[in-house]
């Protein structure tokens, strides 16, 4: 007994046995949301869908055939490169490419044609060259392609020039200088002749880690004053809702602009990255602390929060081990979902000029192009950013659904019941 005839080996026992029991529910409750989401189809392929984009974010570098910047002049809105999967003689072979020409007629409408001896003449009279400078050469699409002309870090660790497709052959890797020189577009080239492809692998680590970035940050800092006000309640509590209610007040994508406006314009792209998570971070935190607030004052009633406080644990400690643990599945549901949100966010500044600036590559900067109805008409392959923005917003919502159904108290008691 203590001064305060407190027992304490019987509230350490006792505060151990809360936490072994909360950790034993939570397990149970992890085990029997992983079998209620594997009944959930579509957040399955969701979750691989995620999965797969971030691996590509990950290893762009390898996978992109060109780097992000690398262009040829005189293909600029070129269309997707022609794959060839047969000889003249019409057996088949390994895939290859003919390198292209854009040819003009005389309504300046541009034509694709591809460097062949029956083409050669007509690209030689229109391009204005000799005839034997017409490249009419075939270039086999290999794996593991090397590019000395374009070394890159993998993992940002390990200097290679490989990449995992590209053309093969001699002029493959001809000067960066040579506006026709051959380069495969699978999903055709932008207006300064980038492979729109690689610039989309490459903005994926953009687009998709801005939304983890700035949910985590966002989520820290909700949680953690959700945890203070519901836990202390009282003036502190009135005070951190009110400043909540503020925030949720302001329409965010006009902060959004407000505070990204007051930027100096000359920020390089990692200070605009890093510029505009603080911003998407700083706007998304106030929803997130109110939820937890509610959950907190439940669980602040729990015994093993009342032994803690009886040992004299700090009040910070009893948060973040005791009580926030307690709303994980919340959050993790709720960051799910929300990472769409962020996404959207940085795509939209992008989009209006005030997010990632050209040459650096991200979704929204590569759909600025696309803002011209005629440009989309006659180029609709410089709308994959937006495909990409889509498929990766549709797959986080589906597993974020999975999600919430698996995490949801009702249906884990209805999953337990079956078992």
């Amino acid at each position: 007994m203590d001064e305060n005839g407190l027992d304490r080996d019987l509230l350490t026992k006792a505060s151990c046995m809360g936490n072994d029991v909360d950790q034993g529910k939570v397990s149970g409750r992890t085990f029997l949301a992983w079998r209620k989401f594997r009944r959930h189809t579509l957040s399955i392929y969701g979750g691989l869908i995620v999965l797969l984009l971030y691996f590509c974010a990950l290893f762009a570098d390898f996978i992109a055939p060109y780097d992000y910047g690398e262009s040829a002049r005189e293909k600029s809105f070129f269309w997707p490169t022609k794959i060839h999967w047969r000889t003249a003689a019409g057996t088949f072979c390994r895939p290859y490419v003919l390198n292209g020409y854009k040819l003009y007629d005389r309504d300046f409408t541009p034509h694709y044609v591809e460097g062949t001896e029956t083409n050669s003449e007509l690209i030689a009279k229109h391009l204005d060259i000799p005839r034997a400078d017409v490249d009419t050469r075939v270039y086999p699409i290999r794996l593991f392609v090397r590019r000395p002309s374009a070394p890159h870090k993998l993992f940002w660790l390990f200097h290679t020039n490989r990449r995992l497709f590209g053309i093969d052959g001699e002029g493959a890797e001809a000067s960066a200088r040579d506006p026709h020189r051959p380069m495969v577009f699978l999903l055709g080239s932008d207006q300064l002749g980038r492979c729109v492809l690689s610039r989309i692998l490459y903005g994926s680590r953009v687009s998709l880690s801005i939304g983890i970035v700035a949910v985590c940050i966002s989520f820290s800092i909700g949680m953690l004053v959700g945890g203070i006000s519901g836990y202390f309640k009282g003036t502190t509590d009135v005070a951190l809702q009110r400043l909540c209610e503020m925030m949720m007040m302001v329409p965010g994508f006009y902060l959004l602009l407000a505070l990204r406006s007051s930027f100096p314009p000359d920020l390089s792209s990692t200070q605009v990255y890093f510029a505009v998570v603080t911003i998407l971070a700083f706007i998304g935190w106030a929803g997130m602390a109110r939820v937890i607030r509610g959950m907190v004052l439940g669980v602040t009633r729990n015994e093993y929060v009342m032994a803690a406080r009886a040992l004299g644990a700090g009040n910070l400690r009893i948060i973040v081990r005791h009580v926030l643990p307690s709303t994980i599945s919340y959050a993790i549901v709720s960051a799910t979902m929300s990472i769409p949100a962020f996404m959207l966010g940085e795509t939209g500044l992008s989009f209006i000029g005030l997010g990632i600036q050209d040459p650096e590559a991200s979704w929204g900067n590569m759909l600025n192009e696309a803002r011209d109805l005629m440009t989309i008409r006659m180029h609709p392959w410089l709308l994959a950013p937006g495909l990409m923005i889509f498929i990766t917003v549709i797959a986080f919502q589906f597993l974020g659904d999975g999600l919430r159904d698996a995490f949801d108290p009702r249906t884990i008691v209805a999953a337990k019941e079956d078992a």
